[in-house]
């Protein structure tokens, strides 16, 4: 059985007494099952990233609703594997960086350590660029003045882990409604054919080779690194198990929240595309930048809808940069068993971002380049996932079904695939297929 390291009375420590009441019968009703979510939610930030941000703009901008099917695919393929990893954690009581060092030979281990880390940096990167610039345009301050307030606030909400596990949930859970929120507000602001979103939802479309490139960087990036590692151990131990009767019921509910979550996260990124082709499409299909997105909405839809844009993309930021350091901690420690302090951890992450600046990069353009070092990194996790979930010897009577395995074969092959034609269209290696 975990052992439940909280304070005795912390928010925490009631969520598992609550959750035990669920599992042994003693209590049921919907605000029962309420304390089995948060690992999902935190994982959900992932999908609802900065780096999203600048890529759903350039699709709704250049393509009107045409590629929302793209957005709803990718969604799906997250969905299946971060399911995959909440259920290793659940049967495991492992997560999957500590899996790879109890299962993989060592010379391997090291290699994918290293590609690890590098990914969270990246993803880091992204997330902290991302809740700068929303900042920096918000209160028209430096972007390095945008940086260090986004530390200052990320470094805060880290704190709160020593809490116990709820409270963390709670408030990156906070920030996601936020951001959900912001998008029901712009949906309300922009004039959205609905007609037209419903159509291109469903209905596959490539226009042109630009847009199979877009389709392939939507798609290519959206199954993170850092969250498939990541949700593993938010419930490798959350909750106490002692049989498999009640270890079924988490995996029910895991699922459950998974797809709620997910969905949400979904349908955040729809009405990113939404928002966008509503507002660019029709005369201003060149926007791919981020701060001309928000500098543009202000004469088109008017200054709330602006301000409302980058309100959610500064929650965007802060909470996804604290869920990848939050990451980056777990999988140095899951590979190396071994745990830094986490302003180490956080300055750590952030040093690339400061660089970045201090370079006089372009920050959309470095958030692009990030998702391409995530693509590099994505096939060790999403391939190790698949291994030790399909084994019996490791998940008993958990295995993945012939189903499973089938879905989340095609699933990653395409993602793989996807990621391939990515880097290297970023090289500039010609690929026929993508060809004009």
């Amino acid at each position: 059985m975990a052992e439940i390291t909280v304070e005795r009375g912390s928010l925490s420590e009631r969520t598992v007494a609550s959750g035990r009441q669920v599992l042994t019968g003693q209590r049921g009703g919907l605000r029962a099952y309420l304390a089995f979510a948060g690992p999902a939610v935190i994982a959900s930030i992932a999908y609802m990233d900065p780096g999203n941000f600048a890529t759903n703009i350039q699709a709704g901008a250049r393509y009107g609703y045409t590629l929302l099917w793209v957005v709803l695919a990718a969604n799906l393929i997250a969905m299946l594997f971060q399911a995959l990893s909440a259920k290793l954690g659940i049967v495991t009581g492992r997560n999957l960086a500590e899996m790879c060092r109890e299962h993989f030979p060592r010379p391997l281990v090291w290699p994918m350590w290293v590609v690890s880390e590098i990914a969270a940096m990246a993803t880091d990167l992204a997330e902290f660029l991302g809740g700068a610039i929303g900042l920096s345009l918000l209160f028209h301050m430096p972007l390095v003045a945008g940086m260090a307030v986004t530390a200052a606030v990320t470094y805060g909400v880290l704190m709160f882990e020593g809490f116990g596990f709820r409270p963390i949930e709670l408030i990156i859970g906070s920030m996601a409604s936020l951001i959900a929120l912001c998008y029901v507000v712009e949906l309300f602001i922009a004039p959205v054919d609905w007609t037209s979103a419903a159509v291109h939802t469903v209905l596959p479309q490539i226009p042109d080779a630009g847009a199979l490139l877009l389709s392939v960087g939507i798609i290519g990036a959206t199954v993170m690194p850092h969250a498939v590692y990541l949700h593993s151990g938010l419930t490798q131990a959350r909750m106490p198990i002692h049989n498999d009767e009640e270890r079924r019921k988490i995996l029910r509910f895991s699922n459950h929240e998974v797809v709620i979550a997910l969905a949400v996260a979904g349908l955040v990124n729809i009405a990113m595309v939404m928002m966008a082709s509503s507002a660019f499409h029709a005369g201003h299909p060149e926007v791919a930048q981020i701060e001309t997105a928000y500098h543009m909405l202000t004469p088109l839809l008017g200054a709330g809808a602006a301000g409302v844009f980058l309100l959610s993309l500064i929650a965007s930021g802060i909470s996804s940069s604290t869920v990848g350091t939050m990451a980056g901690q777990m999988i140095m420690q899951g590979f190396l068993k071994v745990r830094i302090p986490i302003l180490v951890r956080r300055l750590v992450t952030m040093l690339p971002a400061f660089v970045v600046v201090a370079l006089g990069a372009n920050a959309t353009s470095s958030l692009v380049i990030s998702q391409v070092v995530l693509s590099i990194a994505l096939p060790l996790p999403m391939i190790s996932l698949l291994i030790f979930t399909s084994r019996r010897d490791i998940m008993g009577k958990f295995v993945n079904s012939r189903l499973t395995i089938v879905a989340a074969l095609a699933g990653a092959a395409a993602v793989l695939l996807l990621n391939a034609f990515l880097i290297l269209q970023t090289f500039g290696v010609p690929i026929p297929a993508l060809a004009p």
